[in-house]
C-alpha cells in the first residue's frame, strides 16, 4: 500500500465521525519469557489506518466544527536504544513519510490530549479493548470536565474499532493485489509440502517445511499457528502440538497460509501421507470436495452468509447418509441437529488483516450483511471421523478431512483467489509424486 492509500482511509473515517475526537494506540510488546520478546505484530486497526510498524505510537484523529486533521505520535530516536533494538522512523521522518497533519513524540502525548480535544463533545476510541492510550485519553477527558474553562466537554464515548472494521469489510484493489501475492507463496508451500512428505516424517518436521517455504518467499510470519494434523488427529479442529510422526496409509490435514505485508491467507488441504488415497479416503474425500465447489459456486452479490452455512450442513449431511455415516431422512437428521456431530463449524469467515477478520457479520440493527463485492471470504466444509467412534462405519474411522479456499465476492459472483492450489484427488497424487 502506498501512503496515498492510509490518507484516504483517515479521511474516509473522519467523514464517518461527528465532531470529536478519535485515540487509537499501538499494539504493545508481549514477553516471551524473563527478557524477551515475542515478535511485534502491530495492532490491525492501527495498521490499516497508519501503515506504521513500530511499537508505542498513537493515533489522533480530530473532527472539528471547521476543520479536520490527524496526529501521529511516535518513539523518538535514540541512539543508545536503536543500538540495540534498531532505527526508529522518528518525528521527522514520520511526518514526511505519513502524511499526516501534525507529528509529535509519544513523550508528548498526554501533554497535547488536552489542547486537541479541547470543546469536543465525542471520544471514539476501543472501548472495550485494552488501549492504554485510549485510556489516557479518557483520564485527560475527566480532568478537562472539572475545568471551569471547559466550555464542552467530552459527555460521549464512543466505539472507533467498529467503525473501521465496517471499512475493512470491502477490500480494496490494492488489498487484493496483496492478497494474491501472499496465496502464491501459499501455494507454493501447500505443493511443496505434499512432494516432500513421507511415512515416518514428524508433523512438526512437515511444518517446519511450510515456515521455510515462507520466509523464503518472503512472507515474514505463518498468519496463524499452522495446524499439521496426521491420521485420527486431524479429528481435533485446532490440533497445533504438531508432534506425532505421520503414520503410513494415514491423511494427513494441513491448515497453513502465510502473512504477507500484514494481510493473512488461509488454506486447509487433506492429502495421503504415502501419495495416494485408499478407496475409503477417496470417498470421503471427494464427499467434502463436492460441498465445497457446490457452496463456492452459490456465492455471488446478495447472497447471505447463512444460507451458504444452511446449504452445506444440507449436502454434507446428505454425503454423511449415502456414505452411510448417518441413518434417515436428511431433513430429519438436519432438524435433529445429527450432522453436526461430524461437520460443528461454520462454512466460513472473513479474512484480510487478520485470518479471521474483525469485520462485522451483522449491521447495528442486528441484521444480518449480504455478501457484496469486495468481500473476502473463506469456505471450508468438512467431515471429522474420529477412530473411536463405533458407531462410525468402520472403514471411515479416523479420517479427518477439511478442503478451504480464499474467495472473493466480484459483482458478477466471485473468484477462488486460492484456485492454483492442488485440490481434486488427481492434482494431490499428482503434487504428492512431485509432479506439480
Amino acid at each position: 500500500m502506498n501512503e496515498m492509500t492510509y490518507k484516504q482511509r483517515r479521511d474516509r473515517l473522519l467523514s464517518k465521525m461527528e465532531e470529536g475526537i478519535a485515540v487509537l494506540g499501538t499494539a504493545t510488546l508481549k514477553t516471551r519469557s524473563n527478557d524477551t520478546e515475542y515478535p511485534f505484530r502491530q495492532n490491525s486497526d492501527f495498521f490499516y489506518l497508519t501503515g506504521f510498524e513500530e511499537d508505542n505510537a498513537a493515533l489522533v484523529l480530530v473532527r472539528g466544527s471547521d476543520t479536520d486533521k490527524s496526529v501521529l505520535f511516535v518513539q523518538p530516536k535514540v541512539e543508545e536504544m536503536e543500538l540495540w533494538t534498531g532505527k526508529r522512523i522518528g518525528v521527522d521522518a514520520a511526518k514526511e513519510r505519513f502524511d499526516v497533519d501534525e507529528v509529535y513524540s509519544v513523550e508528548a502525548f498526554e501533554e497535547k490530549l488536552p489542547e486537541l480535544m479541547q470543546n469536543l463533545p465525542r471520544l471514539y476510541g476501543d472501548i472495550f479493548g485494552a488501549d492504554a492510550r485510549f485510556e489516557a485519553a479518557r483520564n485527560a477527558a475527566d480532568k478537562l470536565r472539572h475545568k471551569r474553562e471547559t466550555k464542552r466537554p467530552v459527555t460521549q464515548l464512543v466505539d472507533l474499532t467498529q467503525m473501521v472494521r465496517q471499512m475493512r469489510l470491502l477490500k480494496s484493489e490494492e488489498e487484493i493485489a496483496t492478497i494474491r501475492a501472499g496465496l502464491e507463496i501459499t501455494a507454493a508451500a501447500h505443493h511443496h509440502a505434499m512432494a516432500v512428505c513421507t511415512p515416518g516424517m514428524m508433523e512438526y518436521a512437515l511444518q517446519a517445511e511450510y515456515e521455510y517455504m515462507f520466509t523464503k518467499n518472503g512472507a515474514y510470519s505463518d498468519a496463524y499457528t499452522t495446524i499439521i494434523a496426521g491420521g485420527d488427529h486431524a479429528n481435533t479442529l485446532h490440533y497445533i502440538k504438531n508432534d506425532a510422526p505421520l503414520g503410513d496409509g494415514d491423511l494427513v490435514l494441513i491448515d497453513a497460509g502465510c502473512e504477507y505485508r500484514h494481510y493473512a491467507t488461509d488454506i486447509t488441504r487433506t492429502f495421503p501421507v504415502s501419495g495416494r488415497f485408499t478407496e475409503p479416503q477417496k470417498e470421503v474425500y471427494e464427499a467434502v470436495l463436492d460441498v465445497q465447489l457446490a457452496v463456492i459456486a452459490q456465492i455471488r452479490p446478495g447472497v447471505f452468509k447463512s444460507e451458504l452455512q444452511k446449504n452445506a450442513e444440507w449436502m454434507l449431511c446428505e454425503k454423511m447418509v449415502k456414505l452411510g455415516i448417518l441413518k434417515g431422512e436428511v431433513d430429519a437428521l438436519i432438524e435433529a441437529k445429527a450432522h453436526k456431530k461430524y461437520f460443528p463449524h461454520g462454512i466460513g469467515h472473513w479474512m484480510g488483516i487478520d485470518v479471521h477478520d474483525q469485520a462485522p457479520y451483522f449491521d447495528e440493527e442486528g441484521n444480518e450483511l449480504v455478501l457484496a463485492s469486495g468481500m473476502v471470504l473463506t469456505i471450508e466444509p468438512g467431515l471429522y471421523l474420529p477412530a473411536s467412534d463405533t458407531s462410525l462405519p468402520e472403514r471411515y474411522r479416523g479420517i479427518g478431512i477439511r478442503i478451504e479456499d480464499d474467495i472473493l465476492v466480484t459483482e458478477s459472483g466471485h473468484e477462488n483467489l486460492s484456485a492454483a492450489v492442488a485440490k481434486s484427488v488427481e492434482e494431490i497424487e499428482a503434487c504428492c509424486a512431485q509432479n506439480c
